[in-house]
């Protein structure tokens, strides 16, 4: 089988290449998953640099969402058979033709998404959930400002803002992918952040500023954010993909009654298990009923992953680019 592996942790992830494997033999417990669409997400591209939290021993498969066609099962797994559409979420090993995967780890695939768009689904949209309903405890007719809302992460805060009734600003740097945004995703409002969004952000809700602003980006926005937002609002704290961590003065949230809210979607179902499984149970229950709609901007072709990861880089993608063995 080939995968893209990691061989050594270097800049634009010049250690990384595909690689020929042997095919692994599923354990006790485990799938093997002939995988046929693999999402892209900065966490990957993170850990090829060695720059997140996650540092896999040398060498590694990337690739930590996946979607495919069980292959094989290991001892005692009863949940599944050869041939069924399967989705979920691997440690590792995404990347490749086939994955190795825990029997727990996986669902199976609503019948109304695309390998493509299973793939996409997950680790997006858990995020976007974790930080609406359980962190920020958003209300319906509140002001929810999303910024980056054209990546992955923004752009499923912006689905499911809307599917729990909030008010969506949806706030980006480029007109080009905020008009594809408004077109399929119908936001209340969209904001191009360049040049400053306070102001806008101020006008479009009545002085009040908004309620829940769910920032993946941080730096110069999150500290414009803190200018913009209503008393008693959740300003969530969900990446930092513009390469700084922003600080805030404490006398502002004193002073504007507001919360800094983290968000670590994954460690909030690590740390409260029952309701982990309540969060993942309550997203592929809104995809099967057709209420979410996770966006695939390209396909590419393993051999294509460097044209892949770059997309993401370059910050091309609008929702989410896709691996596809």
């Amino acid at each position: 089988m080939r995968a893209v592996m990691v061989h050594r942790l270097e800049p634009d992830y010049g250690g990384v290449e595909i690689t020929d494997l042997p095919t692994p033999d599923p354990g006790p417990g485990e799938v093997l998953v002939e995988v046929r669409a693999a999402a892209i997400n900065f966490p990957d591209i993170l850990m090829t640099e060695g720059r997140y939290q996650h540092k896999p021993p040398l060498p590694f498969v990337c690739g930590t969402e996946m979607s495919g066609v069980v292959a094989k099962l290991g001892e005692g797994v009863a949940r599944f058979r050869i041939g069924d559409a399967v989705v979920g979420g691997v440690l590792l090993g995404g990347y490749s033709d086939l994955a190795l995967c825990s029997a727990d780890a996986l669902r199976p695939k609503p019948a109304n998404f695309s390998f493509s768009e299973a793939a996409a689904f997950g680790g997006a949209y858990i995020t976007a959930y974790v930080s609406l309903v359980r962190r920020a405890r958003i209300e319906p007719g509140e002001w929810l400002l999303v910024h980056g809302a054209a990546g992955g992460v923004g752009l499923a805060a912006v689905d499911m803002g809307k599917v729990l009734g909030a008010r969506v600003i949806a706030a980006g740097s480029s007109d080009e992918k905020l008009k594809v945004v408004a077109e399929e995703y119908a936001p209340d409002h969209v904001i191009n952040v360049t040049g400053g969004f306070r102001e806008r952000v101020k006008e479009l809700t009545g002085g009040r500023g908004a309620d829940v602003i769910y920032d993946p980006v941080s730096g110069d926005i999150f500290d414009e954010s803190v200018r913009c937002i209503a008393f008693d609002g959740r300003l969530l704290v969900v990446g930092f993909t513009s390469g700084r961590i922003a600080n805030v003065s404490v006398n502002m949230p004193l002073i504007k009654g507001f919360s800094v809210v983290g968000v670590r979607a994954g460690e909030y179902g690590r740390q409260f298990p029952e309701r982990g499984i309540e969060n993942r149970d309550a997203i592929w229950r809104m995809a099967e009923e057709g209420r979410l709609k996770p966006r695939v901007h390209q396909e590419y072709p393993l051999t294509g992953w460097r044209d892949a990861f770059d997309s993401l880089t370059d910050r091309r993608v609008v929702g989410k680019a896709v691996i596809c063995p």
